[in-house]
């Protein structure tokens, strides 16, 4: 497979990855910080966002796969051990990278996702069940890439919009999904439960965590549990006021900690 991506800057590799619907286009702001701070980063448009990794079959889309995916960019970049950024699905795929494959893992920075066991717990409540109740949604074959082809994408726009992303980067985001086709993307949450590893091992990895407390997909109990799965320092960073969409929307208010983490780390 082929994977688009962007880039900027040179030294210590940085891989930062996109969630949904987004692509590494969201990473824009990041890429230019991390670049002056001295680090090489390198966001990929991830599986079933490329035009050239699309494959067929809702399995291709479990975590499992998409980790190794990382490891092979990784590879072909030529690094052995990197930093890792992942916010939304690709702060699951971190957080699942870093628990199974954490030698390879310099700093883990995980953006508005919980650790995924955490979030298990934290699914036992009301509030969080509320929060998700858009997944099984997305998961019906064919009315989710309705839903983003409804008005030529007008009506996934409005949805992005009402939860904090703003008008440009929604269209942006929309518009960039249905030129390669939806399906692939939704197949991350159609491949929730067929992975054969649970993903929920403890990092043991310099850690740190950004959260807005203006987050509609993860809330606050998630979001506290998530420090018992980290055995190595840990910081949590709660943005006032801050929405789900950071890597766009806050960037700047995250950067210097976001630099000094990687750069104390190293």
């Amino acid at each position: 497979m082929r994977f688009d991506a962007l880039t900027a800057g040179s030294g210590d590799l940085v891989i930062l990855l996109h969630g949904f619907p987004q692509t590494a286009s969201c990473w824009r702001p990041a890429l230019n910080t991390l670049a002056r701070a001295g680090f090489r980063a390198v966001a990929p448009t991830q599986r079933g966002y490329s035009v050239g990794a699309q494959p067929d079959g809702v399995n291709a889309y479990r975590v499992s796969e998409l980790c190794e995916d990382v490891l092979a960019v990784a590879e072909a970049l030529g690094s052995t051990r990197f930093h890792l950024i992942g916010h939304d699905w690709g702060g699951t795929v971190a957080w699942a990278l870093t628990g199974e494959f954490g030698d390879s893992i310099a700093t883990l920075t995980a953006i508005s996702t919980p650790h995924t066991a955490a979030l298990a717990e934290a699914l036992r409540g009301r509030d969080q069940r509320l929060r998700m109740a858009y997944i099984p949604v997305l998961r019906v074959p064919q009315l989710a890439e309705r839903v983003f082809d409804a008005a030529g994408g007008a009506l996934a726009v409005r949805a992005l919009v009402a939860t904090g992303l703003s008008p440009q980067h929604a269209r942006r985001d929309v518009e960039a999904l249905r030129r390669v086709g939806t399906t692939g993307a939704l197949n991350w949450y159609r491949a929730i439960g067929r992975d054969p590893v649970a993903h929920t091992r403890p990092v043991a990895v310099p850690t740190l965590h950004v959260w807005g407390d203006g987050d509609v997909a993860f809330g606050r109990a998630a979001t506290e549990l998530t420090a018992q799965y980290v055995e190595a320092p840990y910081h949590l960073l709660e943005l006032e006021g801050g929405s789900h969409w950071i890597p766009d929307e806050h960037w700047m208010d995250t950067a210097d900690l976001v630099d000094d983490h990687l750069t104390v780390r190293s």
